[in-house]
């Protein structure tokens, strides 16, 4: 069963919304359905959608101002004494700036932390290089007990916010600023751990994390006119990968594409270059950021400049089928 919306692949009909979005209506539900959650932000509440939050529920909220260190520690207290946590702040200063308190204070202690990390990938376009967090899943996934987590769109990503609050440790969701095709059906379950399904073909399987996925299907789409037969992944969730559902389709198909808004090493690609390594060695290629830092512009000429559109991915799986070959 497919879990995307009937038309998805037509762009001009296609609705669009930012990921965060779905984190700030969901931080509303939430704060309605349980009163020990609290939000806490750096100074970014609007940007990071936490405003809502703020205004619905003053008293459990806190403004920490530019100390996004000071913010983790004080999430990490929250936790330690039976709240639960959710901190927002650009994804370059939280993971980033503050990863030194995420990993002790946090993680080491296995404090019940949701960690917001918005404005990740190309996709801020103007802000340039020093707010276009492209390393953030590497700092995130190699820690303990934190689970990672990037959702496909602002539906996904409100029901991953959701689905952290249930959820008993650290958790570090990255969302987007920009607007982004809202692809999932509002019936769509998402499950930590767990990765879904699309397009099923047997020449090559294609693996795509966060908004960019978008990109991965279109592809995909633009391969079938080739007769190549892709069989699409969409893996929301980076750490725990959903191994098992990934190896059957690589076992299938003998040919693997990741696909990840990220600098190419250390993201989702290096993931599951490991998990093939150990289990099912296969040809893989990687689409990302090619070890560069990003620049101010348009977020769809950053994209294309740097071999993350569609065409990227084509190009791809041409290579990989040629080494399959």
């Amino acid at each position: 069963m497919s879990h995307l919306v009937d038309g998805y692949l037509n762009e001009r009909r296609v609705a669009q919304a930012p990921t965060r979005d779905g984190f700030g209506k969901a931080m509303v539900d939430l704060g309605g359905q349980n009163d020990q959650i609290v939000g806490l932000t750096g100074d970014l509440s609007e940007s990071t959608r936490m405003d809502g939050f703020e205004k619905a529920f003053p008293d459990r909220f806190f403004e920490v101002g530019v100390a996004e260190q000071n913010m983790m520690g004080l999430a990490a207290g929250l936790a330690l004494a039976g709240k639960i946590p959710f901190i927002t702040s650009y994804a370059t200063f939280s993971p980033g700036r503050n990863w030194d308190q995420l990993r002790v204070s946090v993680c080491y202690s296995q404090a019940n932390v949701k960690i917001i990390g918005c404005h990740s990938g190309l996709s801020v376009g103007p802000d340039g290089a020093t707010h276009q967090a492209l390393e953030d899943i590497a700092i995130t996934r190699v820690l303990p007990h934190l689970t990672v987590i990037a959702p496909t769109d602002s539906n996904e990503a409100h029901q991953a916010t959701l689905a952290a609050a249930e959820y008993r440790g650290p958790v570090y969701i990255r969302l987007t600023r920009e607007k982004t095709p809202v692809i999932t059906k509002p019936e769509h379950k998402f499950e930590i751990g767990k990765c879904y399904i699309e397009g099923k073909g047997s020449d090559v399987t294609i693996i795509a994390a966060g908004p960019i996925a978008y990109e991965a299907l279109q592809a995909a789409h633009l391969l079938k006119g080739k007769k190549i037969e892709a069989e699409v992944i969409l893996s929301p969730t980076i750490k725990p990968l959903d191994s098992h559902a990934i190896l059957a389709s690589v076992a299938k198909t003998r040919a693997v594409v990741t696909v990840e808004e990220h600098q190419i090493d250390g993201g989702l690609g290096s993931a599951i270059a490991e998990l093939l390594g150990e289990h099912y060695p296969a040809p893989l290629e990687r689409v990302g950021m090619p070890n560069s830092f990003g620049e101010s512009g348009d977020p769809a000429a950053l994209m294309a400049k740097y071999g993350l559109d569609r065409y990227a991915v084509v190009g791809a799986v041409n290579r990989v089928l040629h080494r399959k070959g």
